[in-house]
């Protein structure tokens, strides 16, 4: 084995982070572990680790919960498509896999959610299998130990450090190099000021031997991010909230919220842009009245500048409301599962 796997391994028995899914590395565990750790910080996922392992135990009980349950188990850790394929690909093992998670890369990726990286990394933590792992930090890695110039994403860069990952693997501890270099990229080889007099691979870096390691990997400048202004309507009548259910498919899908959208150029201003929205969407005439807050908030390809407003209606309640609109007593709200701006708004009426 060369001398920077050797020392990265080194590095690892002695250094490894006590994660749950570390110490019992069962297949329903580390797959749990790596879907929640997509685009999210370890610190972050635990404790959502901990409360979805005690609800849900085992595939079996995952599979048999509704979405509603699930997603509200979910509420605040974001991108929630992750939840419903995870809940998705429970209902396809206990229904068409005997209740067991396929133990090879090629099977997993099978399953709703589990792209390449996840069904590598699933599969040489879990299964000892020797199948190369590959995400973000990784790649700034493999970057820097081989001094790359191609853009991060280029064909060229993907297909050189797939490539490299594979041949450099070890076939007697897949999943324990995986771990490491998932270690390694979150502990020393930080995207910014990494630590190089302390990194166990230094020595292999061509990027350190050449000083490269803090313009690489390569990114081609993004554009910024688009901003839009919505607006959000909270109508209570008789201890009763208005929200409207997300479409499945989609940003968010599933989740419950507060019935508004983004302002128009026909628009006058924020009171006009409800007014109008609420008749379009729902035939309700409102009255704009007291403003509950102003919520920034950030996602993967926009962002948004959300008013919320109290607002009234003189009208008798639809006996019919249309498709994914619905009446929630207050006092139902917590079991509701909401994105982080409808749940901050919830917060601040249930006070």
């Amino acid at each position: 084995m060369p001398a920077f796997q050797l020392n990265l391994l080194q590095w690892y028995d002695e250094n490894a982070r006590e994660l749950p899914w570390r110490s019992d590395p069962k297949p329903y565990k580390v797959w749990l572990s790596e879907i929640m750790l997509q685009q999210t910080r370890v610190e972050t996922v635990l404790p959502y680790f901990e409360r979805f392992l005690e609800r849900f135990p085992d595939i079996g009980s995952l599979a048999s919960a509704s979405q509603e349950e699930v997603l509200r188990l979910w509420e605040g850790l974001g991108y929630y498509s992750r939840a419903r394929n995870l809940h998705k690909a429970a209902q396809v093992v206990m229904s068409d896999l005997s209740g067991q998670l396929p133990a090879s890369a090629a099977s997993l990726e099978k399953l709703p959610g589990i792209g390449k990286y996840s069904a590598a990394a699933i599969a040489s933590i879990a299964y000892g299998e020797p199948a190369a792992a590959v995400d973000g930090n990784i790649k700034r890695i493999y970057a820097r130990l081989l001094n790359l110039q191609e853009a991060l994403g280029s064909s060229g860069f993907e297909q050189k450090v797939q490539s490299y990952a594979q041949e450099v693997l070890p076939k007697n501890r897949p999943g324990d190099f995986t771990q490491a270099l998932m270690d390694l990229g979150s502990l020393l080889c930080l995207p910014k000021q990494p630590q190089c007099q302390v990194c166990p691979i230094s020595a292999s870096c061509l990027a350190y031997q050449h000083n490269t390691q803090n313009s690489l990997p390569f990114r081609v400048k993004k554009a910024p991010l688009p901003h839009y202004t919505v607006c959000a309507a909270v109508i209570i009548k008789a201890g009763q909230v208005l929200l409207k259910q997300r479409e499945q498919q989609g940003m968010l899908g599933g989740l419950w919220e507060y019935p508004g959208g983004k302002i128009e150029n026909s628009d006058q201003d924020l009171t006009d842009c409800l007014r109008r929205e609420l008749e379009q969407k729902t035939g309700l005439k409102i009255a704009v009245g007291e403003k509950i807050g102003l919520f920034p908030h950030s996602y993967t390809h926009f962002k948004i500048s959300l008013h919320s407003f109290y607002c009234d209606t003189n009208k008798a309640l639809p006996a019919v409301l249309p498709r994914n609109f619905t009446w929630v007593p207050l006092e139902d709200l917590k079991d509701h599962p909401m994105g982080k701006v409808a749940r901050q708004i919830t917060d601040l009426i249930t006070k």
